[in-house]
């Protein structure tokens, strides 16, 4: 049996009222699990945030273990020195990644301690992710293309199927919900903070365990629901926003870390071409309704 020493890292900044629901969630479920419980440790990095996020922690959840940013961490750098701190310091033989907007299903981490128990430690494990309050699977894992540069998540804003009811051998897997074990950092290092510090950290350092010959399985019983309204920059009609959405390290539209990851990853010019059909649509789409609108055609929602 393995040891089932598990640290879960949350990378927080601000989001106070995230924060108390999901670390309410997550020590329901420990408590549940009764003596199994104590093996489940919670990690929160507080990247300088301004919300009294920390205090409040520290009243109301004092077995949590705070570590301390300056506001410059981002996801991969929380992440990465959560996760330090808890191979280093607490001796943890899996590190979760987790984030303040995710709540568990009631049996998750039943269902994790036996999927950890029946699958050996060269296993990433996934879980399945629902939109929460949304009938919508938000992914279970990804695939990826080399060649083409296609890259999708199974389940991607579909209802429930049989298809996502069965274990799933994937390519990569998001920041929500993943289970390694202490020898895939031992063996390949962790998130590149440098190049992909909030958007693709998760999918290169996953890709990256896959080609290091770790095996990447996505679990259906292993359920959370994402509140997705936390997350994003988009241009909304500003030319100022639009910069910033291109530039910025919030949005999913950074184009220089785009081409970081496709020519990390990808081994054929034909993988750019999603990139310039992405970045085509994003900025053309944008002039094309600055056009409309100046012709006196209004557009409700400008984030596509």
């Amino acid at each position: 049996m393995h040891n089932t020493n598990i640290s879960i890292i949350i990378p927080v900044f601000n989001g106070l009222e995230f924060t108390k629901k999901g670390l309410k969630s997550l020590f329901d479920q420990k408590k549940a699990l009764g003596e199994k419980g104590e093996n489940l440790q919670v990690v929160l990095v507080d990247d300088g945030s301004k919300d009294g996020t920390a205090e409040w922690v520290g009243d109301h959840f004092p077995a949590v273990h705070l570590v301390y940013g300056d506001g410059g961490l981002w996801w991969s750098g929380g992440i990465n020195k959560g996760a330090r701190f808890a191979l280093e310091k607490l001796k943890s033989e899996y590190i979760l990644w987790w984030n303040n907007d995710i709540l568990p299903r009631n049996d998750y981490f039943e269902n994790l301690l036996q999927v950890i128990d029946e699958n050996a430690s060269d296993v990433l494990i996934g879980s399945k992710v629902f939109v929460l309050n949304q009938n919508l699977v938000w992914g279970m894992g990804g695939k990826f293309d080399p060649v083409t540069g296609t890259r999708f998540m199974y389940g991607e804003r579909q209802k429930d199927n049989e298809s996502l009811m069965a274990p799933l051998k994937v390519d990569w897997f998001p920041g929500m919900g993943t289970t390694i074990h202490r020898s895939v950092f031992e063996k390949i290092g962790f998130l590149d903070e440098k190049n992909f510090p909030q958007y693709h950290g998760d999918s290169d350092f996953t890709l990256r365990a896959k080609a290091a010959g770790f095996k990447l399985i996505a679990f259906p019983q292993l359920v959370i629901y994402n509140d997705n309204t936390n997350t994003g920059l988009f241009h909304q009609g500003s030319f100022s926003r639009l910069y910033r959405s291109l530039t910025g390290i919030k949005s999913i539209y950074g184009f220089k870390r785009d081409l970081k990851f496709l020519k990390k990853h990808t081994i054929s010019f034909r993988a750019y071409i999603p990139f310039f059909k992405k970045y085509y649509h994003y900025i053309g789409g944008f002039f094309k309704w600055k056009v409309l609108n100046a012709l006196g055609v209004k557009k409700v929602n400008h984030e596509a």
